[in-house]
């Protein structure tokens, strides 16, 4: 079931504001504090936490936050700081700073401009980002889960880091005509549960569809740039990093083989049910992401996974 990381890359120019001096170790409560960037780093978070800044981070790791804005092998100095390429059919974009450094991170923006740029994909002066920053789907978040969000970040050191411009093709070089692709392609408004659904599954289209945006990367493109509606999570030869992303609804040109336990432990280990590894980007998406969730939010993720109508699409 290899992958490629999710295009989760915060195309944001604004300014940031103070570095903070808080961070939480991995296993401290809730309150305790410290001074090293390390408890940082490794924060692995708990949604049902009293903390914030721990629900945050959770988010922050089921997101693939780090994944798309912390540049492979970087020290833990520029956790979060930008500079991973993704690249993409419509050209390479650069994942941005989004520490709390006052020029080049996010630290100034106030939880409305944080709300904004997840919710509408604006920035504080009211541009518009490309839609590689997957805020398609982040829009249906939830308030809080935003707010605790916005709160874990303003916990990362600022770090002093200026972010690559994006290598992309002229014309897309435009960003007065993502007014157009908006009114074509995205659709604002939050995640409405299904009430004929029991509570995991719910759990489950709730982080798939909005937080973890898996969409974003397993469903092919219209010409526009658009998700195909039609081939929504059936994989693409054309993902981003130039790879291929595989299908993974439940036919079995997709995940229709696995089991809900070989799901689960592929999302915890990375091994599929013939023993191998995941490779590539999806490996970075494990370690960094999908392995610090607990056991019943993966196990939802699966049940919705499950549930999706399988479709045809044998990805090469």
């Amino acid at each position: 079931m290899g992958g490629v990381v999710g295009l989760g890359v915060l195309l944001i120019t604004a300014w940031g504001g103070d570095s903070v001096a808080r961070a939480h170790s991995p296993t401290a409560p809730a309150g305790v504090q410290g001074d090293t960037l390390v408890g940082v780093v490794e924060l692995r978070g708990d949604p049902e936490s009293d903390d914030p800044v721990m629900r945050g981070a959770y988010l922050a790791r089921a997101g693939n936050c780090v994944t798309c804005h912390t540049e492979e092998d970087a020290a833990e100095e520029l956790f979060l700081a930008g500079g991973k390429p993704i690249e993409t059919p419509f050209g390479v974009f650069y994942g941005t700073n989004i520490t709390s450094n006052p020029e080049h991170g996010i630290g100034d923006w106030s939880e409305e401009d944080f709300a904004r740029a997840m919710r509408e994909g604006r920035a504080p002066d009211g541009s518009h980002y490309y839609p590689s920053f997957p805020y398609a789907a982040f829009t249906k978040m939830t308030d809080s889960d935003i707010s605790d969000l916005y709160a874990f970040l303003r916990e990362v050191p600022g770090v002093d880091r200026e972010n690559i411009p994006h290598d992309i093709p002229w014309y897309a070089g435009f960003r007065g005509s993502l007014a157009l692709w908006k009114m074509m392609n995205f659709e604002e408004g939050r995640f409405e549960p299904d009430p004929d659904r029991d509570e995991q599954w719910n759990r489950g289209a709730y982080l798939t569809r909005a937080v973890t945006h898996c969409a974003e990367c397993h469903s092919p493109r219209t010409l526009s740039g658009g998700i195909d509606e039609g081939l929504r999570y059936a994989g693409t030869s054309d993902g981003p990093d130039g790879g291929s992303v595989p299908n993974i609804t439940p036919h079995e040109t997709g995940i229709g083989g696995w089991s809900a336990r070989h799901l689960v432990r592929y999302l915890e280990f990375g091994m599929d049910p013939d023993g191998d590894f995941a490779g590539g980007s999806m490996a970075d998406v494990i370690s960094e992401g999908t392995s610090y969730l607990t056991g019943e939010d993966l196990a939802a993720i699966v049940d919705y996974l499950s549930s999706l109508d399988p479709i045809e699409n044998e990805i090469d």
